[in-house]
């Protein structure tokens, strides 16, 4: 299933991977898309930030328990949640973007 999505990421998720964590800020990190953790499969995982980005799209609207109980469970990793909506990313990329950079810069080292 990781594999498959990754062969076929949404206009949303090649847009961030390829506009945004690519970017000089972010070539420290590595990002992997499509990630296993546990039952779940994440849009990006950053190990070195314990960071997790998800991408959401317009199903997400009817999936608020599971969505739910995924953060919980990745956040009982120790990982940091970020969540952004199809059309956020989509259209507002540059807050997209500084929301991101804020967050990571807050991260402790």
């Amino acid at each position: 299933m990781a594999r498959e999505n990754r062969r076929s990421p949404t206009p949303a998720e090649s847009l961030l991977g390829n506009k945004v964590l690519r970017c000089p800020q972010f070539a420290r990190y590595k990002f992997l898309r499509q990630k296993p953790l546990g039952a779940y499969i994440v849009d990006f995982y950053c190990s070195e930030l314990q960071l997790v980005i998800e991408i959401d799209g317009d199903s997400h609207a009817r999936q608020i328990g599971y969505d739910g109980e995924r953060t919980r469970f990745l956040n009982s990793l120790g990982l940091e949640v970020v969540r952004y909506a199809n059309q956020e990313v989509l259209r507002n990329l540059a807050g997209v973007f500084s929301d991101l950079s804020r967050r990571i810069e807050t991260k402790p080292a």
